[in-house]
């Protein structure tokens, strides 16, 4: 009898060890079978990197001028290099797709019924995003930091005619925006969140979006 009760006491720490473990993984600890220098500094990088990361949450203001001049430096760089234009229509085309995440509700009104209120006395429902502000930030600033340093390989300079892109990308922006106006229009609701008081100083227009998805982002 006792030595069934030590089984079953053994396997339910094995299974609480295991499952330790994998909440550790998650995180960005190494795996205990794996002790090699290179996946220590690799789990230490990942842990610092979301801790800079869950800092930078609060301050939208600075976030977002540090995307600004992210942007800029590439910019300037693709100006001097006059090349690597299929690169830079890869990357306008991922950031209109994110803009589109971000300006859209995270569910569908056509396919799961309205989720904003649509009269006067009913209660508030703030605008929940299909992308939140922060993913979309993150996303965004690491897409232009991946095509910055493609850019310093000639394997991607593909020759193409850089007007019939820029054209074409234009052309996708003015159908998309049009399109995403329209379902604004026709289900009525704002991208933003609007019409209930919020307290606190950020309760500006530049504050948080009320319903935050968590910080960390592995995509």
């Amino acid at each position: 009898m006792f030595g069934g009760q030590i089984g079953t006491c053994g396997r339910r720490a094995h299974l609480l060890a295991s499952n330790m473990r994998s909440q550790a993984n998650a995180y960005g600890a190494p795996d205990g079978d794996d002790n090699s220098r290179g996946a220590q500094l690799a789990a230490k990088f990942n842990q610092r990197y979301q801790f800079y990361l869950d800092k930078s949450v609060p301050h939208l203001q600075q976030r977002w001028a540090a995307w600004g001049g992210v942007a800029l430096i590439y910019l300037i760089r693709i100006s001097f290099l006059k090349g690597w234009y299929i690169v830079t229509y890869g990357l306008g085309i991922y950031n209109l797709n994110l803009i589109i995440g971000f300006l859209s509700p995270q569910v569908d009104p056509e396919t799961q019924g309205p989720t904003l209120p649509t009269k006067g006395n009913e209660e508030f429902k703030p605008f929940v995003r299909r992308l939140p502000e922060f993913k979309f930030w993150h996303r965004s600033i690491r897409s232009f930091v991946y095509a910055f340093f493609m850019t310093f390989f000639s394997v991607f300079d593909v020759p193409v005619f850089w007007p019939i892109l820029l054209m074409y990308w234009c052309m996708l922006f003015f159908m998309t925006m049009k399109q995403q106006i329209k379902h604004m229009i026709k289900h009525k609701y704002l991208p933003f969140s609007m019409g209930k008081k919020q307290y606190g100083k950020n309760s500006s227009g530049g504050g948080m979006d009320a319903a935050k998805a968590p910080v960390k982002d592995s995509k």
